[in-house]
């Protein structure tokens, strides 16, 4: 984060127009200087998210994030009750290697566990490769199949640095996080950043992630999953039992209480139109996928590489 650009800011929000339209038209600038070229990126926090394509807009250094990811993990698991049934942990320490063996992040250091609550349907990965699943939603995965697609798009959204991007953002939206990220930048981390990076990686809240960050964790983590050995036509099966209705049903006689949202308004793809992609994705995964002879691959798992190019449109 240079001077300049937090004077440009205050400068930029000191115009008589309303706060949200100065946020939009900020955001649409910055990005625009995105497609002038890539010797601007350094400067401008301007990037392209590997596999996708799509323009990103990231103020926070990979290593500083890393350095946030790895203290926020710290301190969940301080205050957590990690599950002891060696037959689970097993489960997600294997599932969670071969994941980790394809998703090409040398530089980051996998730890997994398994956090004790059957009340919480969620998982999450940080950078550094720090990731938990809680045993609520072990009871969705149902088996090793189901786990790969939680943490497949769990681990593309720290693949694809989403918390970093939603971060910044939040500078956009509230300039007095810029103090925030200086200190992030110095180096120095301190407990606040680090429950800025929890909220950033959905840990402890909702899934914070926009449409285009889920689907783009969604399409990513498919072909991980399916380059580490598992089946990605499961993935559908595991949607469909989050959604809690069976698919034919879905938004129709079988509701669940988010479906009252309209998709345009929620920041998350309606249960159809997410299993309509995944399916929609599921050729292009299955060229990937080698499957498994008991519970190692027959095949060491492929390093993941972004393709280059667009994410696939889904109709």
């Amino acid at each position: 984060m240079t001077l300049s650009f937090t004077n440009s800011m205050k400068t930029f929000l000191s115009v008589p127009i309303s706060r949200r339209t100065a946020i939009v038209l900020a955001g649409r600038g910055l990005l625009g200087i995105c497609l002038v070229g890539s010797s601007l990126s350094a400067l401008t926090g301007c990037y392209r998210a590997p596999g996708t394509a799509r323009d990103q807009l990231i103020f926070l250094s990979e290593e500083k994030e890393i350095a946030m990811g790895v203290s926020a993990f710290r301190e969940v698991l301080r205050q957590a009750r990690l599950n002891e049934n060696p037959e689970i942990n097993e489960m997600v320490h294997r599932v969670g290697q071969r994941i980790a063996a394809v998703a090409n992040k040398p530089e980051y250091h996998w730890e997994f566990a398994v956090i004790q609550d059957d009340r919480v349907i969620n998982a999450f990965a940080l950078p550094g490769g720090k990731v938990a699943v809680f045993t609520g939603i072990l009871k969705i995965t149902q088996n090793e199949a189901g786990l790969a697609t939680v943490m497949g798009h769990e681990v593309a959204h720290a693949l694809q640095r989403h918390g970093a991007e939603r971060m910044s953002r939040g500078i956009l939206e509230q300039i007095a996080q810029v103090g925030a990220l200086a200190g992030a930048a110095t180096g120095a981390i301190n407990p606040s950043v680090a429950m800025g990076a929890m909220g950033a990686y959905g840990v402890g809240v909702s899934l914070p992630f926009n449409r285009k960050q889920e689907s783009e964790a969604d399409y990513i983590g498919l072909r991980l999953m399916a380059q580490a050995g598992y089946d990605p036509r499961e993935a559908v099966a595991f949607w469909e039992r989050m959604s809690g209705c069976p698919r034919q049903m879905i938004g129709k006689l079988c509701f669940r209480s988010q479906q009252a949202i309209p998709e345009f308004l929620s920041t998350h793809p309606s249960d159809v139109t997410r299993i309509n992609q995944i399916e929609a994705w599921i050729p292009e995964a299955m060229r990937y996928y080698r499957p498994t002879d008991g519970l190692e691959p027959v095949h060491p798992p492929r390093p993941y590489q972004p393709p280059i190019g667009p994410m696939p449109k889904t109709g």
